[in-house]
């Protein structure tokens, strides 16, 4: 039988490669950091890592890693409400919490699964969700496994919310689910309207915090730092393995019985391991070490500033970004790869971006900015774009 379904794979991978769309997976034979070894090429700066506040090679998270495996063992084998939880664990859904000041937190093997056990414990065929048109996937996949029925609105689009709210009146309840910074485009949510939105039409808030959280607001606490939405989203879901550590690990966190409920309900924390201590304590490293210095998110900050406008200046065709992600557009699939390749040879790692992860035709560069990287490693950047554009023809 396989024969016949291995040429169907075969063709359809064929496809993929000949149409320029295929994925190929580079080597890191060192740490995740600013500067990183690739097998085969050596060592590059590092431009498209989630490792927003440069916490993935932090030698006091490291620490705090190695002391729990030490003292608490490798792993837990074993669902949560089983034998799955330590203390540790608790230590670190109180530190979210206070993070993000709600009432309390529940921790997932990852944001993908928080993301696809919220909505099916807490709505039913009687409900609303209504979806930004650019949610992760995992929310898109998330809302897929519930019964509620769906809505979506163009990205960031109040008038296309607002109609979508009046049109979901029908249902008992009604979530409004949103990225916090759209991942690809580099965009923020506008908390504060969709909020006022959901206020109006009686309806619940949830937004998705991964590419936002240690990034957004003043001291990058995340969309309701930014907007003075606290007390007004009643679902935070993020994950540990972007700003906070890089390693895995997701959450959600809100409303005390909203929690209480996933904990009785929601099928990845009911039947997933918990998270290993190792990853638990580093996480609760992070955490503390945000609450005493705001020191990494005001470097980020200055070197998302320093490099936009140097690239900007260049002629660079880029999406306007309120976050460290920053899309440089390219609009070709290939020309994207091209780019990126050329890129590896100038010692800069970067990655193109094309269909199905980013719209057809929207292919782009995405840049992530962080606070382990130094003005130097910016200016090398900016000086590879420059030259690697002028030899494509993306820029005079």
């Amino acid at each position: 039988m396989y024969g016949n379904f291995k040429k169907h794979l075969a063709d359809e991978l064929a496809a993929i490669e000949s149409a320029g769309l295929y994925k190929k997976e580079r080597i890191i034979t060192s740490p995740q950091k600013a500067e990183i070894t690739v097998k085969g090429v050596g060592q590059v700066l590092n431009f498209c890592a989630n490792n927003y506040l440069g916490l993935s090679d932090n030698p006091r998270v490291i620490a705090a890693a190695k002391s729990a495996m030490d003292e608490r063992g490798y792993g837990m084998s074993s669902v949560r409400f089983i034998c799955g939880t330590q203390d540790t664990h608790k230590e670190l859904e109180a530190a979210i919490s206070d993070y993000f000041k709600t009432e309390d937190t529940i921790l997932y093997a990852a944001c993908f699964d928080a993301n696809g056990g919220v909505f099916e414990p807490l709505l039913t065929d009687e409900d609303a969700i209504i979806s930004d048109s650019l949610n992760h996937a995992s929310i898109i996949d998330g809302v897929r496994l519930c019964k509620a029925k769906r809505y979506r609105y163009a990205n960031a689009d109040m008038e296309e919310l607002e109609k979508c709210l009046q049109e979901a009146q029908a249902q008992r309840f009604r979530i409004v689910v949103t990225d916090g910074v759209f991942s690809m485009d580099g965009n923020v949510a506008p908390m504060d309207k969709i909020c006022d939105l959901a206020e109006k039409y009686d309806a619940l808030v949830m937004v998705d915090e991964s590419h936002s959280a240690g990034v957004v607001g003043d001291t990058g606490h995340g969309v309701s730092e930014k907007f003075g939405t606290y007390g007004r989203v009643d679902i935070y879901t993020g994950t540990l393995g972007k700003a906070f550590g890089g390693a895995v690990g997701g959450f959600t966190s809100g409303r005390k019985e909203i929690i209480d409920m996933l904990r009785q309900r929601s099928r990845p924390y009911l039947f997933s391991n918990s998270i290993p201590p190792s990853v638990a304590r580093a996480g609760l490293e992070v955490f503390k070490m945000l609450k005493e210095s705001n020191e990494l998110h005001d470097k980020l900050m200055r070197n998302v500033v320093y490099f936009r406008e140097k690239m900007l200046a260049a002629g660079f065709d880029i999406k306007p970004t309120q976050s460290a992600i920053c899309a440089v557009m390219l609009y070709d699939a290939k020309l994207s790869q091209d780019f990126a390749a050329k890129m590896s040879e100038e010692g800069i790692y970067v990655t193109g971006f094309y269909y199905p992860v980013v719209p057809k035709g929207q292919a782009r560069i995405r840049v992530q900015l962080s606070a382990g990287h130094e003005i130097e490693h910016l200016d090398k950047c900016i000086a590879a774009f420059i030259k690697v554009g002028k030899e494509l023809g993306v820029i005079k």
